[in-house]
Parts: structure tokens; sequence; C-alpha cells
């Protein structure tokens, strides 16, 4: 850990930097198993922001792990550090007036109330969204076929099947894909943001 650095601190405030673009920034944290719907609703819901003309930006589980986070694996330890970055990356996002969204399994409760908590210290919102499907409904759907890979034994540690998924216990959005298309989940999202005060009617 490097020990001879500085913070330095910029000259536009947070506040101030929310009143010149018109908008606060805040991160919709959007977590489940794989094949849950994560990433198409994410995809959906950015678009849509956008043209809003809100400033909206997505970071995604599988597309991170191309730059970012190529360096780790899906033991424990790899998917904490994968999840701490995240969490650091999104609360720079959301610190800049972004409405940023993120969708990753990220399986570990812990790991996702460290990244609320980094929001916490900078007053940023962090809402967790729990995108809400059975085993038995994403094993059904298994678009990359990475569930038949865990089951036979080719993927280890696979979320769901050989690793836990810790869900939510008290998300401020609870969707359930099995129920909801991805219209209806975004209106879900979106609702929730009007509602307080995240979004104009």
């Amino acid at each position: 850990m490097a020990t001879n650095i500085t913070f330095h601190e910029g000259t536009v405030s947070q506040q101030e930097r929310q009143e010149l673009l018109g908008q606060k920034g805040l991160t919709i944290w959007l977590t489940g198993l794989s094949a849950s719907g994560k990433s198409t609703i994410a995809t959906a819901l950015e678009q849509h922001l956008l043209h809003l003309r809100k400033s909206a930006f997505r970071l995604d589980g599988d597309n991170i792990r191309f730059g970012l986070n190529k360096d780790l694996g899906f033991s424990e330890k790899d998917r904490e550090e994968n999840i701490r970055r995240i969490g650091e990356v999104s609360k720079l996002f959301a610190s800049s007036a972004a409405l940023t969204i993120t969708s990753f399994i990220s399986p570990y409760k812990k790991d996702r109330d460290f990244a609320r908590e980094l929001h916490n210290q900078q007053s940023l919102p962090f809402i967790e969204v729990y995108v809400d499907a059975p085993l038995s409904v994403v094993e059904q759907r298994d678009p990359k076929g990475l569930y038949k890979k865990a089951r036979s034994g080719e993927i280890k540690e696979f979320t769901g099947i050989t690793a836990p998924y810790e869900a939510p216990e008290k998300p401020e959005i609870h969707i359930k894909t099995d129920e909801n298309d991805v219209q209806a989940s975004v209106k879900i999202i979106t609702e929730y943001l009007v509602k307080n005060g995240y979004l104009s009617a």
C-alpha cells in the first residue's frame, strides 16, 4: 500500500457540481444470480435515463472483467476485490453527478455493504436493487450455458450452485423477473427514483 500520497481536493464542491449539471449523482446497484436479468435491465435503464436527458452510465460485471478487473478470478477473495474496486469506481461516477448503474452478481452481503458505506461517507445515494429469479428459472434461461457447465463440474465456485449467494435482506427495490419483464422492471426503478426525488416526474 502506498504511503507517500496526499489526497488532493478539487475546488468544485459536490453540491456546486450537482447544481450546475442539474442532477444529483447516485448509484443504482443491481445484484442477483447470473441470468436473473441484471444486465438486460441495466442496459434498458441506462437508455431510458439518457432519453430523459440525464447523464447515466452503466458498469457491467462481464465488461469490467475485460479491463479494470481482468487480473481477478472467481475465488471468494477475488470476488471481494472485484466488488471493492467497483464500489470505489461507482462512487467516483456518482460523485461526478452521474446516475451510475452497476450490474454485478455481488454475492456477498458484506461486500455490498462496503460499497454502500463508501457512498454514505460522501452523502451519495446508494440504491440496492435485488433482481430476483428462482434458481430453476435462471437455470432454464442459462443464455451462456454457465449453469450447465457448473452442474457438470466444468466451472468451479459458481454462484448459486457451488458458491453461495447472500440475497439482500432489505433492498430499496425488489424486482422478481419471473413476474416482471424488462419494461416493467425499468418502470419500477424509475418510479422509485421519481418518488424519492432523484428524478423529476
